[in-house]
């Protein structure tokens, strides 16, 4: 189809910080035909740590029209108007507050709208929640990222009164991760990086470590092709893991433990580091590894400090490239209370790392207890540091789970699949608009 004729999308989010339902929108464009879609980002509150240079790497067309929560709704006239400008062909929001907002574009326009809920409503609050309850179908089909997120929204609209024609539909299209992207890096002879076969490279320690180590400046989907034009070799860039362990201070052959997170209460950090505290009482080699920041940040580094243990605790903040510090990991322990279907798992598992977890929201439907990892229930959360254990004193076992981590995603959970059931939707919608349903 020729670029004059591609459909064009506009993604509606409030904000564009480092969560994982905003990092899907650049990741989720890198796999779409491009040749069929154009892809804009309306979003309108600006953060420092945001994902600007990754959504404008994969081609999407961003804008800003500042506003806080509330401010949104005197937004409407101004996105209908930019909706009219450009031409726009359906519009895809993502939580409560874009959803609100899109809903009430959609209801003067009759443009398409598609909505993507990555959590489940319970965890909203009041204002959010009934917002979304009383408009929500006020669109065409609601998109959950999880089977449970799917049960919450119908439960909790069930008795909306609004409808749209009857035609909202509310589909399942669980997360996906880029397989190709999100790979475990290797030592120089092509090894798994492991505990019992990390090595150090010394020819290669101090070239060009800045690029290598800041990999974080150039956006994931980027690496590769920034790596080249600066003339570092492949073996250099698979020397990375080591380097980078020996940056953080992490010992060849300690077997480390680590989270990829937003630092918020959901993620109930504090307990992640009290099972790390109770893991090194019984296996004093581990070391910890948290790649995040958030709301929550000095609570958690002052227990850590307190705790007397901070040289087998990593900090390294956010980091826009995240391959390195999970290829560094054994196991990927979270501690969630509530989630819809955590994008840093996935990366984790595509990245051959096991899963030690909480049964929280999407979790029980991408881990099989006892193969891809192991699941307790949220209140049964000290039960994780038995299975951490379990692991750490079983090598053979941690790599055959870690293996099974990757194949999991690559069959159920792959950003091609997901991709794929997102343009069936949005191919589906602008035909029954086109048709004058």
């Amino acid at each position: 189809m020729p670029d004059t004729n591609r459909i064009k999308v506009l993604h509606l989010i409030k904000s564009l910080g480092r969560g994982g339902a905003e990092k899907l929108i650049p990741e989720t464009a890198m796999v779409h035909d491009q040749s069929r879609f154009e892809f804009h980002c309306l979003y309108f509150f600006h953060q420092e740590q945001n994902i600007l240079d990754e959504l404008e790497a994969a081609g999407i067309q961003t804008h800003l029209f500042p506003a806080g929560n509330l401010e949104l709704f005197f937004q409407i006239k101004k996105v209908k108007r930019f909706v009219i400008e450009q031409g726009f062909d359906l519009i895809h929001a993502h939580l409560p507050w874009a959803g609100i907002l899109s809903r009430f574009v959609g209801k003067e326009l009759s443009i398409p709208i598609v909505y993507t809920e990555h959590n489940t409503w319970e965890r909203y609050n009041k204002i959010s929640y009934l917002g979304n309850r009383m408009t929500f179908k006020l669109q065409d089909v609601a998109i959950a990222v999880s089977n449970e997120v799917a049960l919450s929204m119908r439960l909790n609209s069930i008795w909306d009164p609004y409808r749209r024609g009857g035609r909202l539909k509310v589909r399942v299209v669980q997360n996906g991760v880029n397989t190709e992207v999100f790979r475990r890096r290797k030592t120089e002879d092509g090894r798994q990086e492991t505990g019992d076969t990390r090595h150090k490279t010394q020819n290669t320690r101090h070239k060009k470590l800045d690029l290598r180590l800041a990999y974080q400046g150039s956006g994931i989907t980027n690496q590769d092709v920034v790596c080249e034009a600066q003339d570092v070799s492949f073996a250099e860039r698979n020397t990375e893991t080591s380097l980078l362990r020996d940056q953080l201070g992490i010992p060849e052959g300690a077997a480390v433990i680590g989270k990829v997170a937003v630092f918020r209460s959901q993620k109930r950090l504090w307990l992640w580091v009290e099972i790390a505290l109770r893991i090194l009482e019984k296996y004093p080699e581990a070391h910890f590894l948290l790649v995040g920041d958030g709301e929550w940040r000095e609570r958690i580094l002052s227990q850590i400090s307190k705790s007397g243990k901070s040289a087998h605790f990593h900090w390294v903040g956010v980091q826009k490239n995240v391959v390195p510090y999970l290829s560094l990991m054994d196991i990927y322990l979270s501690t969630s209370e509530f989630e819809g279907l955590p994008i840093a798992m996935l990366e984790a598992m595509s990245c051959e790392v096991p899963v030690v977890a909480t049964r929280a929201g999407g979790i029980g439907e991408v881990i099989q207890h006892g193969k891809q990892g192991y699941l307790t229930e949220i209140e049964e959360w000290e039960e994780l540091e038995k299975c951490c254990l379990e692991l750490l004193q079983n090598p053979a076992l941690q790599q055959e789970m870690a293996q099974a981590a990757r194949e999991r995603v690559i069959e159920k959970f792959s950003m091609k699949r997901m991709v794929s059931e997102l343009e069936e939707i949005y191919a589906e919608v602008i035909g029954r608009g086109k048709n004058g349903g």
